[in-house]
């Protein structure tokens, strides 16, 4: 029986399963007692597992065709392994491969998608290397696989979920995506109409394979759908199209660590439930005779919980039906930690006082001006949530508008509206400026004088703003804008330009060229509520990773943000998020530093100690308790002007303080 539960499943694992047809054994060794029994008692609560792989094979007791060929007749290995997991507790949405398909697309050739030189798209560099065929939905390959769906659905009826696997835009043209452009008035020639038509086409199998799944009887506490290889980004549109999130995020596969903490920013508050899934493997996907470091699996894991999403991880089931025991150890021990923490977090919020603002059309990947924006924000622990031009922006006390966001007429207003009513604001580079070069903003106070004719100027700060800055003019790396302070704002940083544009034919010493004078030109600018860089300072970060500039972005929310949530004296590494509930604040220290160790791979092998730092937490009133958690530990606090002042000590990478 399914199910009955109706919580969020909170210690998933993705099983993989994608097998090709000359693998002779497929199920030989499967054990259902001893599958179930090994996910139990890694702490597991929810498995995926595949009717349909990347192969276009099937693992359930069909007439169709594509039922893998190694399947022991009358075998129903899908089913088994659902009614063995139900059987503990844990619950087993399906999954199915729709854009791979080799099976489909061996078969019916004329199906996979091609480009406008008509050469099939597939995952490799030629017809002879290891790939996979991606197929066009425009095609009857959407019939082919709405049946499978179907077939699915009323064989396994109440399902706990539905899981639709590589569902990017695929643009195409074969004949029947031809055919649909110009049935929907759009020029096949254009490759930007071939992206919107591939959109549409994408948008309507989604609501029409989304109709299917709700049309199904589900389980109580089934999670619904979920289209995967979407860009997070745009799930604000999207989440129509499904009932939860999952974050797909292996940081030692492609992702990097730099892009689980800005989507997960994004998704957030959003509002629907959500999960992210990491894998165990030393690589990505596929990776199956390696295992990532424990100190990594556990890191990953942590930054899950911290953003009050559920926690998943990537296995990849043998062709043989064995879960390795060797990969539950170590996935349990991670689970049995992530439990104990998860007591404390039921009905948590995570709080957020910073929002940025991110243009949409970048995808997941925002490129040097998003991730620095993150990193610098991460890095001064401010407490912030990445966002739409469309969102509201009330319930923030500061906004950030990175490089590559343009504001336009409605995001200006909507920007106008928030500092009318008390709201501040900090602009980067050419977010500040329209495409004629003037300013988009009024209430900048800004005069603009254009680009700068130099590649490499030089920062002076002012004051407060160039505190813990040594008195250097220091180097910015990047173009800015020569821009003056207008009626009632003022520099808050000067602009000191080199001596002479560094040329093939004029230069001087190895690198630019020296500064020569102080100029009339402001890098920062402020006015009231606003404070503006001049320069790319979010893109020069990421780039750079110059100390001096995330001080001076930490500096200038200073300015705006009086009394933040977060105040500590913690190594540049420590992430600090906040999450509150009806009981208690919480407040998750994670503190582990990973390091180019492999060409394209950083690594994480061991937790950094935090050992007595100092923390300070802004609340309404004096708690009565404070605990370290989950080791329960009571911790000694005092309290003045509002903020909690405490000296935790962890050794083992995370830690969660339960304020009461």
């Amino acid at each position: 029986m399914p199910i009955k539960s109706s919580a969020f499943p909170l210690r998933t694992i993705h099983l993989d399963f994608h097998t090709g047809p000359w693998v002779p054994d497929v199920a030989r060794d499967f054990d259902a007692k001893s599958f179930a029994r090994t996910f139990r008692d890694a702490h597991v609560d929810c498995v995926t597992v595949f009717a349909k792989c990347h192969h276009g094979h099937l693992y359930y007791a069909t007439d169709h065709p594509a039922r893998h060929p190694a399947l022991p007749k009358g075998f129903d290995l899908l089913e088994a392994q659902i009614t063995a997991l139900h059987s503990e507790g844990i619950r087993a949405p399906i999954y199915l491969s729709a854009q791979c398909d080799e099976y489909a697309a061996n078969q019916h050739p004329e199906w996979v998608a091609c480009n406008s030189e008509l050469i099939q798209v597939k995952w490799g560099n030629s017809a002879f290397e290891a790939g996979w065929q991606i197929l066009d939905m425009s095609s009857p390959y959407q019939d082919y696989l709405a049946d499978e769906l179907a077939e699915v659905l009323k064989r396994f009826a109440p399902v706990d979920g539905i899981f639709l696997d590589m569902c990017w835009d695929q643009t195409s043209c074969t004949k029947w995506a031809i055919d649909g452009m110009k049935r929907s008035g759009l020029n096949p020639t254009s490759e930007a109409d071939r992206a919107r038509y591939a959109r549409q086409v994408a948008y309507r199998y989604m609501e029409r394979y989304k109709k299917m799944v709700d049309g199904a009887s589900r389980t109580a506490g089934g999670i619904g759908v979920w289209f995967n290889s979407r860009p997070k980004i745009d799930l604000d549109e999207e989440k129509r199209f499904v009932d939860h999130i999952e974050v797909e995020a292996l940081p030692t596969g492609g992702w990097g660590y730099s892009y689980f903490p800005y989507v997960s920013r994004f998704v957030r508050p959003l509002n629907l439930p959500a999960l992210s899934h990491t894998g165990r493997f030393h690589k990505n996907w596929g990776d199956h005779s390696a295992l990532k470091p424990a100190a990594a699996l556990k890191y990953e894991c942590c930054q899950i919980l911290s953003q009050n999403m559920s926690v998943g991880i990537g296995d990849l089931l043998h062709p043989r039906g064995v879960p390795h025991a060797e990969v539950y150890r170590r996935i349990g021990d991670v689970y049995e930690y992530i439990q104990r923490c998860q007591e404390f977090l039921q009905g948590a919020t995570n709080i957020s006082e910073v929002a940025i603002i991110v243009d949409q059309s970048l995808g997941d990947t925002p490129g040097p001006s998003g991730i620095g924006a993150v990193r610098a924000l991460q890095q001064l622990r401010q407490q912030f949530d990445i966002i739409s031009p469309r969102a509201a922006l009330k319930s923030y006390r500061v906004v950030v508008v990175p490089e590559t966001t343009v504001i336009d007429a409605a995001l200006a207003s909507s920007l106008q509206g928030y500092l009318g009513s008390g709201g501040r604001l900090l602009l980067a580079g050419r977010a500040a400026f329209a495409a004629d070069g003037t300013p988009v903003l009024s209430e900048a106070g800004l005069i603009s004088k254009g680009p700068s004719p130099y590649t490499h100027t030089f920062l002076r700060p002012i004051a407060e703003i160039g505190r813990g800055i040594p008195a250097l003019d220091f180097v910015m790396y990047e173009r800015g804008f020569r821009v003056l302070p207008g009626n009632g704002a003022k520099a808050l940083c000067l602009t000191v330009e080199p001596y002479f544009e560094r040329s093939y034919d004029r230069f001087s010493g190895h690198s630019y060229t020296p500064p020569d004078r102080v100029t009339d030109f402001a890098a920062i600018v402020r006015r009231e509520n606003v404070i503006t860089f001049a320069v790319p300072i979010f893109e020069a970060f990421a780039k750079h990773g110059n100390a001096e500039y995330r001080q001076l972005v930490g500096n200038c929310i200073d300015a705006l943000l009086l009394r933040p949530l977060i105040r500590d004296r913690g190594p540049v590494h420590l992430e600090v998020l906040v999450a509150r509930n009806r009981e208690a604040t919480i407040v998750h220290l994670i503190s582990f530093l990973h390091s180019r160790q492999a060409e394209d791979l950083d690594l994480v092998h061991d937790p950094f100690p935090l050992v007595n730092m100092p923390l300070f937490v802004r609340m309404d009133k004096a708690p009565t308790k404070v605990t370290l958690q989950p080791a329960g530990e009571d911790i000694p606090f005092t309290f003045e002007e509002g903020y909690v002042s405490l000296k935790p000590t962890v050794l083992d990478g995370h830690a969660m303080l339960v304020i009461k």
